[in-house]
């Protein structure tokens, strides 16, 4: 029985002292992981350091027998939170990252997670139960042989460590080379290579743009629809492959495995073009079958996911709630983000990069605002209230709003009253506005001071607002987004 304590000894004092430093050599990942769990931010750097010493503490108590009780009850109290933070998370439908070994390994909260978690604890309650004079054989104390037993343990147990850091860096280096392969594609020796068909891989329509309607049919022959898709009351993650897609192959396993963890919260619907026998080639009958097979990708192009693998995450109203993500290493991160999320909550969305480098305003009320429009009369915040209203912003000296004159027309004169309330916000000649001949209101000021509080950056472009006065898209620029704003898509 010594001997065997003495080994749990010696594996908890390599799990926590490994944890304790893989984590502090990890500050910025250590911090964000206290705070996925709940940690106010004013205090998630401390606890983020404090949290590794007292593991490498408490490690370091497992060696001596007179300190191994309080090394051990030390340990519990630690993994009995852990446990309850991982069950609270759980229970909430949300899987941040666990950070338990820094960057050498961190993973979704998980029934894996939280089943190694009750292991460790119940080997320092096994100590804890043996009283504080009875934690086993001191190492003082050990005879040769079991020293070059427990030596040899120990050389095993690090070779695996040093093997899993081995097989870290390679995944990361064939990242970097996936990475470089793309540059390559985009550019190779300095010369821009034409790729026009392919179009800008950083391309997304905004967020918050209605999904486009589709009928299309699967690998059985079924026309699926997007009503069919939304029929399931859950948000979707809309997966672009293609049967000449390699990627797109090598990550069909993950997708399968990311059904069967997140089915129950979210749809995932694959769209591939080609014939029919190609997919079944290159993904199998079975998954061919499910896949939504189009000829020419036209839903694929219409929401910008030109490049494959691509995905676009959609929420259960049908709502655009991610930028596109190109690659499987964008895809895999977008899935981390939606595992970590409480998609029940309103306003959830992913976004990735903006022009200006500041999230979108989305779920933020507009601010207070008066001005008047051509005919003099005033129109406040207040006079937006009750209809989803497209806020347009706009100006004469600016050649792409010009250019948008005939579409603005038309659509004010034919839009019927189920459609969203248009109002401009503009600057330059007041009778040129009034030639414009529109019905919609146009609020004309110098500067456009109003559209910094709308998130509005250069013209031509637009927000939706809904009935309460809050922005529900992110700042949509050029005429292609903007109109996207209201599903209409060329």
């Amino acid at each position: 029985m010594d001997i065997l304590l003495l080994i749990i000894r010696i594996v908890l004092f390599g799990v926590f002292l490994l944890a304790g430093i893989t984590k502090l050599l990890d500050l910025p990942g250590s911090e964000k992981a206290v705070k996925a769990f709940g940690t106010p931010e004013e205090f998630a750097r401390t606890f983020a350091i404090a949290l590794p010493f007292a593991e490498i503490v408490f490690a370091v108590c497992f060696l001596f027998t007179g300190t191994a009780w309080v090394g051990a009850l030390g340990a519990l109290i630690l993994l009995l939170s852990f446990i309850g933070g991982m069950l609270w998370q759980m229970s909430q439908g949300k899987a941040p990252e666990c950070h338990c070994f820094g960057q050498l390994h961190s993973e979704p909260v998980g029934k894996k997670s939280l089943f190694r978690n009750i292991a460790f604890a119940l080997l320092a309650l096994i100590l804890i139960g043996q009283g504080r004079n009875g934690q086993g054989m001191s190492l003082a104390d050990t005879d040769a042989e079991m020293l070059r037993t427990i030596f040899l343990l120990l050389i095993f147990v690090v070779a695996a460590v040093v093997l899993f850091f081995v097989k870290q860096l390679s995944d990361q280096q064939n990242e970097i080379i996936k990475r470089l392969d793309v540059m390559d594609i985009i550019s190779r020796d300095g010369t821009p290579v034409e790729r026009l068909e392919a179009g800008n891989p950083l391309d997304s329509l905004p967020i918050g743009s209605p999904f486009p309607d589709f009928s299309i049919k699967d690998g059985r022959g079924k026309i699926i629809e997007f009503d069919h898709i939304l029929a399931a009351a859950k948000p979707s993650l809309f997966l672009f492959v293609s049967p000449t897609c390699n990627p797109c192959g090598a990550l069909m396993p993950e997708v399968a495995e990311w059904q069967t963890e997140m089915g129950g919260r979210v749809n995932f619907v694959i769209v591939s073009s080609g014939t029919l026998e190609a997919n079944k080639k290159k993904f199998g009958d079975e998954t061919a079958s499910r896949i939504l097979v189009e000829e020419k990708r036209e839903l694929a192009e219409t929401v910008h996911a030109k490049w494959t693998p691509a995905a676009i995450f959609v929420s259960r109203d049908g709502i655009i709630a991610s930028h596109t993500a190109n690659g499987d290493s964008a895809i895999r991160n977008l899935v981390d983000k939606i595992r970590g999320e409480d998609l029940t909550r309103e306003f959830v969305f992913f976004a990735e990069k903006t022009p200006t480098g500041k999230p979108p305003l989305i779920g933020q009320t507009i601010p207070e605002f008066s001005l008047k429009d051509l005919d003099g009369g005033t129109i406040t915040k207040r006079d937006l209230a009750g209809k989803t209203t497209l806020a347009l912003f706009w100006s004469t000296d600016c050649p792409h709003c010009v250019r948008m004159v005939p579409e603005i027309q038309e659509w004010d004169k034919s839009k019927s009253p189920d459609d969203p309330r248009l109002i401009i916000f503009s600057e330059g000649d007041e009778e040129f506005h009034r030639e414009l001949g529109l019905n919609s209101p146009v609020l004309l000021e110098k500067g456009h001071k109003t559209a910094i509080g709308f998130g509005m950056f250069g013209t031509p472009s637009a927000v939706m607002i809904d009935e309460e006065g809050r922005i529900v898209t992110e700042t949509a620029t050029g005429a292609g987004n903007i109109w996207a704003l209201i599903g209409k898509y060329n």
